[in-house]
């Protein structure tokens, strides 16, 4: 016969799993990681390299091919990310025998990406204005505000990931010379950081 406290788990655990998205991968947070790493590498050999101090040459962004090569870079990793947060997780909701797409990960999903499609918007209107600097800040800023949204509706400690973001971004807004590198810490080092981090706490 099972104890009043182990009946009391199962429905606090049968009640969480029902409104909160628990199969994000801790995997997939450091391959996102990984991919913002080397994106950020690309963006510096286009910008910087070979002699030119770091910080102080946001204007050659403004050349087209530049320009369009960091795009296109931001599409691919953004593509790449999500690509893999959605395969791996519904990899674990499958060896966890959960159902991946349930009410509780369409609030998640709807929570997240709400924020960050109208930062990606504004970002693109910056660009087209020719406000350069803002766009690191801005991407930090939207994503961490996306971050702490969807927190209510998946695992809790997401929501530190998000005011790490919040805090780099507007560092970033006050030394806009230093967005690249700030962008690198912030969806690089922080995601391969926090998911190291969850992997070893749940996906292990």
């Amino acid at each position: 016969m099972r104890k009043p406290e182990q009946e009391l788990a199962e429905i606090k655990s049968m009640m969480e799993r029902s409104t909160r998205f628990l199969s994000l991968s801790g995997l997939s947070g450091i391959l996102a990681g990984t991919y913002a790493l080397i994106a950020a590498g690309l963006a510096y050999a286009w910008v910087y390299y070979p002699n030119l101090p770091y910080g102080t040459n946001i204007e050659l962004i403004r050349q087209e091919d530049i320009l369009g090569k960091l795009l296109v870079t931001a599409a691919v990793v953004l593509l790449f990310s999500i690509g893999t947060a959605w395969l791996m997780s519904q990899s674990k909701s499958k060896k966890k025998a959960q159902k991946f797409w349930t009410p509780a990960s369409k609030r998640f999903i709807q929570a997240l990406f709400i924020p960050v499609a109208v930062g990606g918007i504004f970002c693109l209107a910056m660009l087209a204005k020719g406000y350069l600097g803002v766009v690191a800040p801005a991407t930090l800023i939207f994503y961490g505000l996306g971050l702490l949204n969807a927190s209510t509706f998946t695992l809790n400690d997401i929501k530190y990931l998000g005011y790490c973001q919040l805090v780099l971004g507007i560092i970033s807004a006050f030394f806009t010379g230093y967005g690249l590198i700030l962008w690198a810490v912030g969806f690089g080092v922080l995601h391969i950081i926090y998911g190291a981090m969850m992997y070893y706490k749940y996906d292990r």
